[in-house]
């Protein structure tokens, strides 16, 4: 067409201007909707927002389907993790190139929301509890997402979710209180590293609110994200978050209003009503034509949109774009890249000298997740599978058992539910397996079709699913017992059907012992089902690993027991790891799962993962779900002083590792590693450090930097480790600080395995003792408190708030709050419940 926005040779800035000159008014508010329509007057065709490709590229169909994000990060290996998104960007552009509108280059991953709480529902999507492995992951899967060319994006990465967001329950009308501390050194860092680098260049605000404000409202967007872009930034809703703010959370009164906030607060691009945009549409017009908005907002919007599309290459001839020549045959060609990731996913957790276990040796293969892959919300389709099982066999003969019962239900008048044809009904007698995944819920396999019980939308009976899943999983069940027999409540509908009396047909825990008493060895596999009691919507209610009935058994019959943990989370045991010779946990780890689980277990590749977040021994080890306050509470390894279960970094090896001549220079630490075992083998090198003599509360340990180094017996290598992050926040100056003094610098294996230790001084900034105003949001302690917006809130009387290091003097007492001084610590206390202050004078 010859318009200046189609030149490749004006600047981007000038091609983006000019193209928003062409637009009228209607279609740049029409464009503020995830799904952009088509403007056939000026060649444009429609544009949406968002692919999803969490682990590999979701719900398009088959793909390559790699670990999940959890599992990414427990290789602690940037360059791989950097290459899985490069091949899963090189997927994306696949799709694109098969349906250019249905699948979109605007890719929603990866997830960094630091995993500060293991019963978190999403657990699996993000990488880890600490910010720095968090951020590192984060900014190596995005630049692999968007390439490496100097004008063109391979897709455009889309970080979620933005912010203080780790939990589901209610998780519309929750709020993450953030005092200063917290936002700045725990939840920010996640999302800088990505954007700082230029990896990122969108970002989703979160459900939740922050501080009582919703997080698509939050000040921070524009504050702190667009600060930190080097290229621009766009900013995507999350799905009918948008419609929330007037709606669910009700924090403004209309949509006319919430939408001209939402705008005004940085947001681009609106996902809501699904594919319908007349509540965005209208909402803003109504806001423009009532003075809520100016024509620059929405300018602003639909521009920082559009610099994403020239990005991507879409205004250019194809032939200048290398990416646009990527055809729909790299589609699932990726396998031998999704081995390689599922193989340094594993983590040895522990090893009596069990492993690896010896070739020819007669398996017992026991559990759910024996003969089994499960896919995720966020997951791609499996091209293939390899389990467990079929990973064995290469290696030994191998006889199987999920370990689950098998029963049959028998109504008051006799017959039997069962499934004939599709149909389901009462007849003859039919069998179900019943998986019990805890929480007292039931998934029901019919034998003969393998296809589970489930509803349809009318409450009637189905059994089509091959596995429970989808958005509303139709397939759980809740047994209820009345008068002997048994009614079974779906989860989803709350339907009830029933009575039956449960026949128990197979013994399942039984039939695995004797499985296992007959055998050489057993690997025992169990974990989750990530649609079940533990996903987007709900959190999980306990650590607990439900099926410890059946490790009891089996151990018991055999104590001769590896148990493999394959699972979207942590697990707590309740002592039985002390009677295992062998443990081993791996997250989903996509089609190659069972082979590099085979291959760790036979040490045809020794296990070389490491924990990305802590395994508490038991629910007792965590603070509140709601509670975000990191460094007041004690959670995450940085803060715990408990005796974890696993600590955070650990995974063993099959050979050993000597960390000798530890040296600090040019703020660098240097160390020499030696393989000193019998076989080759990798480590991760981890440096830590602590600030004992702090004036605040600093972590009682914090990742400074890591380096994976693979090691041939005898070999040793010298491993150099940046010092990056001795700073805190300081609330006195608002800024990020290094305090002059003395830090101790660690080298080990993981958190709690240190090697080697080094004392330095470092010549940092000398912080005095707090004078003037102080704000209330920067308290050191609390009880009985919460955030909203830039007040602390008592929310009963007695509560209070305390400020350490502060210089004594007369202070006035806030309305509501007695003011009084214990030593150099200010203490606030409430009168009465709903008493807000901002600052103290």
């Amino acid at each position: 067409m010859g318009l200046p926005f189609r030149d490749p040779a004006l600047s981007l800035k000038g091609r983006v201007s000019d193209l928003l000159g062409r637009l009228t008014d209607e279609e740049k508010v029409a464009m503020l909707h995830q799904r952009q329509p088509a403007v056939p007057r000026l060649g444009l065709a429609e544009f949406r927002t968002g692919t999803e490709a969490l682990h590999g590229v979701a719900w398009l169909g088959p793909a390559t389907v790699f670990p999940q994000a959890v599992g990414l990060a427990a290789t602690w290996d940037t360059d791989l993790v950097r290459r899985v998104g490069e091949a899963v960007g090189v997927e994306a552009r696949g799709f694109h190139r098969r349906d250019p509108v249905a699948h979109g280059l605007n890719v929603w991953a990866p997830v960094v929301n630091p995993l500060r709480d293991p019963r978190w529902g999403r657990n699996e999507e993000g990488y880890s509890e600490d910010p720095v492995l968090t951020a590192a992951m984060g900014t190596a899967y995005a630049r692999g997402l968007r390439g490496d060319h100097p004008r063109y994006l391979r897709t455009a990465p889309t970080l979620k979710h933005f912010l203080g967001y780790n939990n589901e329950d209610d998780r519309c009308t929750t709020s993450s209180d953030l005092r200063p501390r917290v936002l700045h050194e725990y939840e920010l860092p996640c999302f800088r590293g990505p954007i700082e680098a230029g990896a990122a260049v969108a970002v989703m605000p979160s459900y939740n609110l922050v501080n009582g404000r919703p997080a698509h409202l939050s000040p921070l967007i524009g504050r702190e994200l667009r600060a930190w872009a080097p290229d621009g930034l766009a900013v995507v809703s999350d799905a009918y978050a948008p419609s929330n703010v007037a709606g669910t959370q009700g924090y403004l009164p209309t949509q006319v209003e919430a939408h001209a906030a939402l705008l005004k607060a940085g947001l681009d691009s609106f996902t809501d009503q699904d594919a319908d945009p007349t509540l965005v549409v209208e909402s803003v017009t109504a806001a423009l034509a009532a003075g809520l908005l100016e024509r620059a907002d929405v300018d602003r919007a639909v521009g920082n949109v559009l610099r994403l599309r020239f990005r991507l290459g879409e205004f250019d001839p194809p032939e200048d774009n290398p990416y646009a020549a990527i055809a729909p045959d790299v589609i699932g060609s990726h396998g031998g890249l999704a081995l390689e990731a599922a193989r340094q996913a594993v983590v040895l957790l522990r090893n009596e000298s069990f492993l690896p276990l010896r070739p020819g040796v007669e398996l017992a293969v026991i559990g759910t997740h024996a003969d089994a892959l499960f896919e995720d919300w966020y997951s791609g389709t499996l091209p293939y599978r390899v389990t467990v099982r079929r990973g064995l066999e290469r290696f030994a003969a191998v006889s199987c058992h999920e370990g689950v019962d098998r029963i049959a239900l028998r109504a008051p008048d006799g017959r039997y539910l069962g499934v004939r044809g599709g149909a389901v009904g009462l007849g003859g007698r039919e069998l179900f397996d019943r998986f019990d995944w805890g929480d007292g819920v039931w998934a029901l396999r019919d034998v003969a079709s393998r296809r589970y019980l489930g509803t349809a939308a009318d409450g009637s009976l189905v059994a089509t699913a091959a596995t429970p899943g989808g958005w509303d999983v139709r397939e759980l069940f809740e047994p209820r017992s009345e008068g002997g027999s048994v009614v079974l409540r779906n989860v989803v509908q709350g339907t009830d059907t029933g009575p039956f009396e449960v026949e128990l047909v197979v013994d399942g825990t039984a039939a695995a012992a004797e499985l296992a008493a007959r055998a050489g060895a057993v690997v025992l596999v169990l974990g989750n089902d990530p649609h079940v009691n533990g996903r987007e919507t709900q959190d999980r209610t306990t650590l607990r690993l439900p099926s410890l009935d059946l490790v009891r058994a089996v151990r018991e019959a055999n104590p001769d027991t590896v148990l493999v943990l394959v699972s979207s989370y942590p697990y707590a045991l309740e002592g039985e790891e002390e009677h295992l010779p062998a443990i081993v946990w791996t997250a989903h780890g996509g089609q190659e799962q069972g082979r590099a689980v085979a291959e760790a277990l036979f040490g045809e590749f020794p296990p070389s993962g490491r924990l990305p977040q802590t395994w508490y021994r038991s629910d007792d080890d965590l603070p509140g779900i709601l509670d975000y306050d990191v460094i007041r509470s004690g959670g995450t390894y940085l803060y715990f002083a408990g005796e974890p279960l696993f600590p955070f970094g650990h995974g063993l090896s099959y050979t050993t590792f000597e960390h000798t001549s530890p040296a600090y220079a040019d703020g660098v630490v240097s160390v020499s590693v030696t393989n000193t075992g019998a076989v080759a083998g990798a480590e991760v090198v981890q440096l830590y450090s602590a600030a004992p003599g702090s004036r605040v509360r600093q972590p009682l340990r914090r990742l400074q930097s890591f380096r994976r180094v693979r090691l041939e017996p005898g070999e040793t290598a010298v491993v150099e480790l940046p010092v990056e992050h001795l700073w805190h926040w300081d609330v006195t100056t608002g800024r990020r600080v290094v305090e002059a003094g003395r830090y101790e610098l660690m080298i080990g294996a993981s958190s709690r395995d240190i090697r080697a230790r080094l004392v330095v001084d470092v010549p940092g900034e000398v912080i005095g003792p707090r004078a003037g105003v102080l704000r209330a949001a920067d308290f050191d302690d609390c009880d009985g408190v919460r955030l909203v917006d830039d007040e602390v809130e008592f929310t009963r009387e007695g509560a209070w708030i305390a400020f350490h290091d502060v210089v004594p003097g007369d202070r006035a007492a806030p309305p509501g709050v007695g003011v009084s001084f214990d030593g150099a610590s200010l203490l606030l206390t409430a009168h009465a419940a709903g008493v807000r202050v901002r600052e103290v004078r």
